[in-house]
């Protein structure tokens, strides 16, 4: 049986050391690439954006806000109109803004 020599065993342990270190800085630079990619401002956007339009909560809440919106905006229409006269705009807006509230609350009553 050959006897095992300490040099070449040391030689071996940093020959596997290197290769493992090369290996584990490979890896490292794959992550900070994707890192990067991910932290650029577009794909930030991106991503926020997939997932607004992905989740079914969001959905819901996005188009209630949009019926309440809409639903105080005809009602400021129709019962104010276009008037010159400042008090009535104030309450047609605080108006607008009650309608809305009240309609984004109650909007699954409204859909059906």
């Amino acid at each position: 049986m050959k006897k095992i020599n300490q040099t070449d065993l040391l030689n071996q342990t940093i020959i596997y050391l290197e290769n493992k270190q090369a290996l584990e800085l490979y890896a490292l630079k794959e992550q900070f690439q994707l890192t990067y990619e991910s932290l650029k401002p577009l794909n930030i956007i991106k991503n926020a954006f997939t997932e607004m339009t992905t989740s079914p909560n969001i959905k819901g809440n996005i188009i209630n806000n949009v019926v309440g919106m809409v639903t105080g905006y005809l009602t400021k229409k129709v019962l104010v109109g276009s008037t010159h006269n400042p008090i009535k705009k104030i309450l047609g807006t605080l108006l607008q803004f009650v309608i809305t509230n009240v309609a984004t609350k109650h909007s699954d009553t409204l859909k059906s």
